[in-house]
């Protein structure tokens, strides 16, 4: 049986770490990884003529010359076409979902408009950083073999679509955080690699919170603290 190749395409360190991970224990798959968004380009995709490319998390316009020649996989953290748009987990968790699905969606030409592939369900439970790892989990361990094997064809999106705004890093600010759980959610949603942190200021020092945990009406949380002009 010919084996299957793929190119798996992505930025963040815990879908690096399960690449590798899926790389290492599934050997009956070629597996090359682009790890930075200038080395995505058609020559060098077209020399490997992989019979797909997955993108977990990947958060910058597919080049269409690589979607149109190659059938290129896009992970979204929402039940399209519910939550099409920027900063998906972000926006569920100020909306008070506690559960949603992650959508594997062939890249099409509209952002999150592709055909599904499938979807599967992920529990908002805990920190920004413990959400994307868990996610992570389930996209390499079971989404991933699933489409390179199991020859399933896309289907298109049903419903109407509820399109997501990315949030702004001024939005961080929880000056305007009305109660502990309010304040636990806008910590956690944040608390991840390269996310910047839900944050107050004083006319001279910035505090950006991490860590966050709820203990009954309290709420504990780290607290990193920095002059204003150097945040």
């Amino acid at each position: 049986m010919k084996k299957k190749k793929i190119i798996i395409a992505t930025v963040k360190t815990w879908n690096i770490a399960a690449a590798r991970d899926f790389r290492k224990h599934n050997p009956c798959v070629s597996v090359r990884l682009i790890l930075n968004r200038d080395h995505l380009r058609l020559a060098p995709v077209k020399k490997y003529n992989p019979d797909f490319i997955f993108f977990p998390h990947w958060s910058w316009k597919i080049p269409p010359d690589i979607y149109a020649a190659y059938p290129c996989v896009a992970f979204h953290m929402t039940d399209l076409p519910y939550g099409r748009g920027g900063s998906p987990l972000q926006n569920l968790i100020v909306r008070g979902h506690r559960s949603t699905k992650i959508t594997a969606i062939r890249v099409t030409e509209e952002f999150d408009a592709g055909p599904v592939y499938l979807k599967r369900a992920l529990s908002l439970r805990g920190s920004a950083g413990e959400i994307y790892r868990r996610a992570a989990a389930v996209i390499f361990g079971r989404m991933m073999p699933a489409i390179v094997h199991g020859a399933i064809t896309p289907r298109p999106q049903k419903g109407a679509a509820v399109v997501f705004r990315r949030r702004t890093p001024e939005e961080s600010d929880l000056v305007s955080v009305s109660s502990v759980p309010e304040a636990y959610d806008r910590i956690r949603m944040l608390d991840a690699e390269s996310y910047p942190r839900a944050f107050l200021e004083t006319k001279a020092l910035r505090f950006e919170f991490f860590a966050a945990e709820r203990k009954g009406r309290r709420l504990t949380a780290r607290v990193e603290i920095c002059p204003k002009e150097t945040a």
